[in-house]
């Protein structure tokens, strides 16, 4: 259960940069909807990210959903707000998404 809270509060962490990126193309009201859009997800990131360590290891943990939402992201950015998917952004985040799941392996 805890493997599963932790992939929602990296989920939770690549929304609130998602808000952010957002929040830079917008202005007035709609800006202030998507930062406390990220207010929201990033307290809901931070809650799900204290939960599961205290049952999980803090390294394991934090490197897990540091790298969701940096894989999640580096997604969101290409199908969303059109940044380059060029070969060695791919072939790194590949590799970013192995080494997750090494560590899921090798975890409790």
């Amino acid at each position: 259960m805890n493997w599963i809270l932790l992939i929602i509060a990296g989920l939770f962490e690549v929304a609130f940069a998602t808000c952010l990126g957002k929040a830079k193309e917008t202005s007035g009201t709609e800006m202030v909807y998507w930062y406390l859009g990220f207010l929201v997800c990033l307290a809901i990131s931070m809650y799900l990210l204290v939960k599961v360590t205290q049952e999980l290891p803090i390294g394991t943990a934090y490197a897990v959903w540091t790298g969701i939402g940096a894989v999640g992201t580096v997604l969101v950015g290409i199908l969303v707000f059109k940044e380059p998917a060029s070969f060695w952004r791919v072939f790194f985040l590949t590799t970013l998404i192995a080494s997750i799941i090494g560590l899921k392996f090798v975890s409790n």
